[in-house]
């Protein structure tokens, strides 16, 4: 059985007490019950009364000395690895130059009764080891030398704190050996006794049966005695009958009586006696039951003694190990100090170099200074000379003052040509110094890089090996590779190929031409089985983000990445999207063109890394700029802008080579893929794939005009039909989500009971009759949130983060809302209802507007954070805003109109309950969001809340699965009833409320489980595919 030291102590009735780095004083003490004698130690008395303070005790300091000596009290060997059970450690008292803690251990026993070689109470017992003491001397060797480097002063600190470890845990081990050595003798003592009693327990067994027996015999003759009373009352009637005149008989009888009375009389006696030593054997019994009692407790004590033993060798081994693992970090830590000198020592001198070079440099800067001075002043003799030349007279004197001034030019040019040989020699040394710089700093480059390349391929981020992808992409856009080279060199990305990874760190210096040469090496011979999927879709969460779509595109893709699959994503490159969250974007150099109203445009192909994954961005070079307008959707030309962009998308998946498993698209805004793909892609050899639709919400279809259709070069001829892509409302009208389920392979939507919904004539917006005849290909699939964006325990967004197993900082985060948005903190315990939503007719809003008011007048508070994302809906928001008007001053209530990511966080957070009243709901990932953050949801029975929320009184649901509150009706009397029956659990089941908040937070809506659906549908799409074609 596994048990830290300190637990053992605890289980032994042994306390200690102010363990530290800088101070360590333990204490022990046995607690009187306990027959372990203390570790048998030379001691130093103290006496003590109740009220008498405590004697200060001698101190150890683990302060560092030049010339380091222990002085030791006594006269025994302090080795604690050498010390028998009966041999002793003297005080040892350790003086030092500076002021430390000190340590000192203390041992006593709870009360003052004496033991066997045991200690009087509070003695003092203080520790010396020269093993410790040598390592000590060793960590510290080299501080007293210099003070250059703090990062010294801050190791052997550490390594002080762990020598002080390491000889507490070797002292404890000495005790609990000593400790060891008192219980086994016990254990002998005791064992010795049972023995004994043992034996008495047999001979009084024997006694016991003997007794028995003689119980058994008293029994018989008790019965024989009683027979013959009988026999004795019958001649004594019979007598009597008989009459006087029979004196013979009489006679006779009488003699008979007499010796039958007689007969009587022994037997009373002896029965009598009998009783009397049967009422002793019973006293002599109850005797051997209590010793037999005795016994037992005995055994229970002996049995007791030995787990003891037992879980003190689990200590003492368990220490050992530490001591070991202790011994191991100081060997590590002394080879990092000597490495970590050696590079400093590298770096001072590298210092001493440059500062030695720039001071030559100084230096050659002031003398070419001065040169370029003097080069002034003999540019001015110069112009002395020529004037003097004009005016040269033919005097004596002057032609003197002539020679003269040639003298000194001749000075000043020997002095300037000196000068500059010594700035040649200052330069030349200051190049050499740079140089050897320079090779230095070359040399630790090549030290990272060997480091870099000894790194595991396995610990490689995906973003490394999506980095690897886009490349290769690039390059086969660009004709310089072949479509079958690029093939081989992502299945090696793709297997994350050992070689493929040391030949990208090796050529990272190369040119690009030497990379490609490189990499066209490995191309030898790679095959994968994997899965390559490649999502089209016009969101993808963080950098383009309107709604849900983004998350499930994303968590999804990262899912499927995980589990060992080739995962790309093609988007719009939108003018608004967030690009600063695009790692390593970039340009390709060769544009895609694509066909569109009869014309081929050219498209930019940006490529980049998001979230791990590999991106690519098209961006249309069209007069319409159908991407550069400020926002996602709402446009009215919303159909032809994406039907482009999935023509453009096919094309960019020709041009590039690929041939991936399965193309998977988007709602109706990439849903002329699959007509797209089988109409004209497959005759072209874009063949491999199979094509999986995912439909969000049935309520957005994009039908247009028939005649749109024919821009992205389809034939509406043979489209606009009612068995293909006409919309069932209209004949005139083409409508690209009813296209793509009659085209696509495999058609899911985002939560089975969303699935039965959009079915019926109710729910299926028109679709209900298409979906039925495709049924079995169509399957409802809950999505899944992303457990890491959204994780409370890590969320760098919250005042507090927080775990299922402590929630207590829930209520610190509900305290921070309510100081940010200035409503009431006076009740801690008031429950904070949220809502984060968009503002639109399906979220329900009139039982939002309800939620408000109802939620104020059952005492709690509320916050809303919800907006409109269309324009043309904004109007719906009028009255909220006069709602937000209403409360803006309110200490209950507060009514945000935008929607802020920060601000969301800190609501899930902060909020006990959730409201989610939707009319409809596809999937929804507020109320997984919610119980995630511990928020209990309150939510309408209907499509994805239907499938992921259980209300907490429902009988017929297990009760692990009961995870919040639902009405039926979308009215305000069954929303009220919900709310109700919330607020009623969390005022008066304070303990239940906490459990269910405990429950909802352990409930696993990661991808993981969706994923593997959706990966199923996948395999089995592309083995029928491939079966059909071996036949």
């Amino acid at each position: 059985m596994e048990a830290t030291p300190s637990t053992w102590l605890r289980g032994r009735g042994l306390v200690v007490g102010g363990l530290k780095f800088g101070q360590v004083i333990v204490r022990f003490y046995p607690s009187p019950s306990q027959r372990l004698h203390p570790a048998s130690c030379r001691i130093r008395h103290r006496n003590f009364s109740l009220n008498a303070k405590r004697q200060p005790a001698k101190k150890i300091n683990l302060e560092r000395t030049t010339n380091r000596k222990f002085q030791s009290s006594g006269d025994n060997d302090s080795d604690p690895s050498k010390l028998s059970k009966d041999s002793t450690i003297d005080t040892i008292q350790e003086t030092a130059s500076n002021e430390h803690d000190p340590i000192v251990i203390e041992a006593g026993h709870a009360n003052g009764k004496d033991y066997n070689n045991s200690s009087p109470p509070n003695e003092v017992i203080s520790l010396d080891d020269d093993t410790i003491e040598s390592a000590r001397e060793s960590s510290y060797s080299d501080e007293n030398s210099s003070d250059i480097d703090g990062g010294d002063q801050l190791s052997g600190i550490h390594l002080e704190d762990l020598v002080g470890m390491i000889r507490h845990a070797e002292k404890n081990i000495h005790l609990l050996n000593q400790a060891r050595i008192r219980a086994l003798e016990d254990l002998e003592k005791i064992l010795s006794e049972k023995e004994e009693l043992q034996g008495q327990i047999n001979t009084l067994e024997m006694k016991l049966a003997e007794t028995n027996e003689r119980l058994k015999v008293v029994a018989q003759e008790k019965i024989h005695v009683e027979l013959l009373e009988d026999q004795l009352e019958k001649l004594r009637n019979e007598l009597s009958s008989r009459g006087s005149n029979e004196e013979n008989t009489q006679d006779k009888n009488s003699s008979v009586s007499s010796s039958q009375i007689d007969l009587i009389d022994s037997f009373s006696q002896e029965l009598d006696l009998l009783r009397a030593e049967n009422m002793s054997l019973k006293d002599e019994l109850q005797v051997l039951k209590a010793q037999l009692g005795n016994i037992r407790e005995t055994d229970q004590r002996v049995q007791m003694l030995e787990e003891e033993r037992l879980t003190m060798e689990s200590s003492l081994k368990e220490l050992e190990f530490k001591l070991a693992a202790s011994h191991e970090d100081i060997s590590k830590i002394s080879s990092l100090k000597s490495e970590c000198k050696s590079l400093y020592e590298k770096v001072e001198d590298l210092q001493t170099l440059l500062d030695k070079a720039t001071k030559q440099a100084d230096h050659a800067s002031l003398v070419l200074q001065e040169n370029q001075e003097i080069q002034k002043k003999v540019d001015r003799l110069e112009e002395s000379l020529k004037e003097a030349d004009v005016y040269r007279l033919s005097t004596e004197k002057m032609q003197q003052y002539n020679e003269l001034m040639q003298q000194k030019i001749k000075l000043l040019d020997e002095r300037l040509q000196r000068s500059d040989e010594e700035i040649h020699s200052y330069v030349q040394l200051y190049q050499d110094s740079m140089k050897e710089f320079q090779d230095t700093v070359d040399n630790l480059k090549e030290e990272n890089k060997k480091k870099e390349q000894d790194t595991s391929v396995n610990d490689k981020p995906w973003a490394f090996w999506s980095n690897l992808f886009l490349i290769v992409d690039g390059w086969v856009l660009e004709k310089k590779i072949s479509v079958d080279q690029a093939k081989l060199l992502r299945e090696m990305i793709w297997n994350r190929d050992e070689g493929i990874c040391d030949a990208y760190i090796l050529s990272k210096e190369k040119n690009e031409r030497e990379i490609i040469a490189t990499f066209l090496k490995l191309t030898s011979s790679t095959t994968g089985e994997r899965l390559h999927v490649i999502h089209i879709a016009a969101e993808m969460a963080p950098v383009a983000k309107v709604g849900g779509l983004g998350d499930v595109v994303t968590g999804l893709s990262k899912a499927l990445q995980k589990k060992g699959h080739l995962v790309e994503i093609i988007l719009p490159k939108y003018d608004c999207m967030r690009h600063e969250l695009v790692r390593d974007l970039k340009l390709l150099d060769v544009p895609v063109e694509s066909y569109f109203d009869g014309h081929l445009f050219k498209n930019k192909i940006w490529v980049g890394t998001v979230e791990g994954l590999p991106v690519y961005f098209i961006e249309p070079q069209h007069p319409s700029r159908f991407f550069s307008r400020g926002q996602f959707y709402g446009e009215r030309d919303d159909f032809k802008r994406f039907s482009f962009f999935s023509r453009a998308a096919l094309e960019l998946l020709l041009q590039a080579g690929k041939r991936p498993d399965i193309i998977h698209c988007h709602d109706w805004q990439t849903a002329f893929v699959a007509p797209l793909y089988w109409d004209l892609y497959v005759a072209k050899g874009l063949n491999s794939a199979r094509i999986c639709f995912t439909c969000h919400n049935f309520e957005y279809q994009g039908a247009a005009t028939a005649s749109d259709l024919e821009s992205c070069g389809l034939d509406v001829y043979q489209l606009n039909r009612p068995d293909r892509m006409q919309d069932n409302s209209a004949k005139d009208r083409v409508n690209p989500v009813k296209g793509a389920i009659v085209f696509s392979n495999i058609v899911t939507t985002v939560s089975p009971s969303y699935a039965q919904e959009v079915r019926t004539a109710q729910g299926g917006q028109g679709l209900h009759g298409t979906l039925n005849s495709h049924s079995k290909k169509f399957v409802g699939i809950l999505n899944g949130i992303d457990t890491d964006a959204w994780n409370p325990a890590t969320d760098p967004l919250l005042e507090v983060q927080y775990n299922s197993s402590d929630i207590e900082g829930k209520a610190e985060n509900k305290e921070a809302l309510r100081r940010q948005l200035g409503i009431s903190s006076a009740d801690l315990r008031q429950p904070l209802v949220a809502c984060i939503t968009r503002l639109v007719p399906q979220k329900g809003v009139h039982l939002i507007r309800h939620a408000i008011y109802r939620t104020l007048e059952l005492g709690g508070q509320f916050v809303l954070l919800g907006s409109s994302p269309v324009p043309q809906i904004q109007e719906s928001c009028r009255e909220f805003e006069d709602i937000e008007n209403h409360f803006r001053t309110h200490e209950h209530a507060r009514l945000l109109l935008k929607y802020d990511e920060s601000l969301a966080h800190l609501i899930y957070a902060a909020s006990d309950m959730f409201i989610i009243p939707s009319i409809f709901e596809p999937c929804g990932l507020t109320q997984m969001i919610a119980m995630r953050y511990g928020a209990i949801p309150i939510v309408r029975k209907t499509g994805g809340l239907n499938d992921s929320v259980f209300d907490v009184d429902d009988d017929t649901i297990p009760v692990h699965f009961r995870n919040g509150f639902t009405f039926l009706t979308a009215d305000e009397q069954s929303f009220s009833n919900a709310l109700e029956r919330a607020f009623h659990h969390y005022k008066h089941d304070a303990d239940g409320w906490k459990q269910l908040v405990q429950r909802d937070m352990r409930i696993d809506f990661s991808w993981d489980t969706s994923s593997l659906l959706y990966e199923e549908l996948y395999a089995k799409s592309v083995a029928r595919a491939r079966a059909a074609n071996r036949t």
